[in-house]
């Protein structure tokens, strides 16, 4: 995990910059070297799995136009020299090394953490004077690109017609740097940006999500249908003849709210259900679960902790969150991930606090609980549903209940 960026400590930057204003980071990630080049892009562009697009300045005699991959490798080979920019999306959830970078920024909420999106353009590419809703360090892996900075924008800002991209009309620009690999630029929600690449290069955009309330809302919505209080029907307490027919009771919105306001504090429901939202995986196909033939029991997983050989990981595109709450009087642990909840008692803690804090799981500090029947089953069913994954592992051929755990 980072302790500075640049020059100053990432406890000056959460103070002054985050989600407050833009900072140029020189020598964030000192000689790095990306694990890709435009070549393994590409290849990735053609994967029906992968989100990706090309971005182009212009074409067809109309300006910023997109389109979604997968694309052909024969399209890919043979685009044009300049006017246009590869993006592929959530290149953590299907690479290793690029998924051990977000363990640089472990200083900040796992469950703000959207992906890393990497942005391919030859010399003069570009995506346009855009900005984005959320939080994102664009990091430099190879080759120069130059950044222009804008002022804070919001939906209301004219954009570019005939265009589906929200590009700026009238950008503003008020600061600009040259990156070089292993430069960073921060910038908060709503500042206006305009990247070019100086030479063939990649820009690794490591994007930081707040999912709106009326997205949280939607999705708890979602949650909450299956839950049996809210299979009773909507209460009618008419008595009397009325005088209109049209009125709708105050009782009806009094029976409405209470119904509403026992959701809310149930705190056991509201943790599960926002923990199985925001730790839901980007993509569909991005944390399989193991075949039957291949799957662990809790004495597979104990005999696992046992060897040193075996490294415990993350599966990349897995999702790790946890919160702490008191109910009855008593302490216990709501443990999400991948759109799953386990609800535990507190001395499980320390186990899930392991689990939650990094990419690469300290197998170390997960020996102690070899010995704990309950903690294997927890283990092995996260093996099983693919949420961890054991390398090193050579396998011939009761867990947890993800709400009563």
């Amino acid at each position: 995990m980072l302790t500075h960026l640049g020059d100053i400590s990432v406890a000056d930057f959460l103070a002054h910059y985050w989600q407050k204003k833009p900072l140029i980071i020189r020598g964030l990630l000192p000689g790095y070297e990306c694990p890709l080049d435009e070549n393994d892009l590409a290849g990735l562009a053609t994967e029906e799995e992968v989100e990706s697009r090309l971005v182009y300045e212009e074409l067809n005699g109309q300006p910023w136009q997109l389109e979604h991959g997968p694309f052909s490798i024969e399209k890919l080979e043979n685009m044009p020299h300049q006017g246009w920019t590869l993006l592929v999306q959530g290149l953590d959830t299907w690479v290793p090394e690029i998924a051990d970078l977000l363990d640089r920024f472990r200083f900040l909420p796992n469950w703000r953490v959207d992906d890393i999106m990497a942005s391919f353009a030859p010399p003069g590419g570009s995506v346009g004077p855009h900005f984005d809703h959320y939080d994102v360090f664009l990091i430099q892996a190879t080759g120069a690109r130059r950044w222009r900075i804008g002022p804070p924008c919001d939906d209301q800002s004219p954009r570019v017609d005939g265009t589906p991209l929200r590009i700026l009309q009238n950008f503003e620009q008020t600061e600009e740097w040259v990156l070089e690999p292993g430069d960073a630029l921060y910038l908060p929600p709503g500042y206006a940006h305009y990247g070019v690449a100086e030479t063939s290069c990649i820009t690794l955009s490591v994007g930081f999500r707040s999912p709106t309330y009326a997205e949280l809302m939607s999705a708890l919505a979602d949650d909450w249908f299956e839950n049996p209080a809210l299979s009773t029907h909507l209460h009618d307490a008419t008595e009397a003849p009325l005088s209109n027919p049209g009125l709708i009771s105050d009782d009806v919105f009094a029976d409405i709210r209470s119904r509403l306001q026992a959701l809310l504090d149930d705190e056991a429901g509201l943790r599960r259900s926002f923990g199985r939202f925001i730790s839901a995986p980007k993509f569909d196909a991005a944390v399989p679960p193991l075949d039957a033939a291949m799957r662990l029991s809790p004495e597979d997983a104990g005999e696992s902790l046992q060897d040193q050989e075996i490294q415990w990981r993350w599966n990349e595109g897995s999702r790790y969150t946890y919160s702490l709450y008191e109910e009855a009087g008593a302490r216990r642990v709501m443990f999400a991930v991948d759109g799953e909840a386990y609800d535990a008692d507190e001395r499980f803690a320390p186990l899930v606090e392991i689990l939650c804090r990094s990419n690469n799981v300290d197998r170390e500090r997960l020996l102690p609980w070899s010995a704990d029947k309950d903690a294997l089953k927890l283990l092995s069913s996260l093996l099983n549903r693919g949420s961890l994954v054991l390398e090193g592992f050579d396998d011939d051929e009761e867990d947890w209940d993800d709400d009563d755990a």
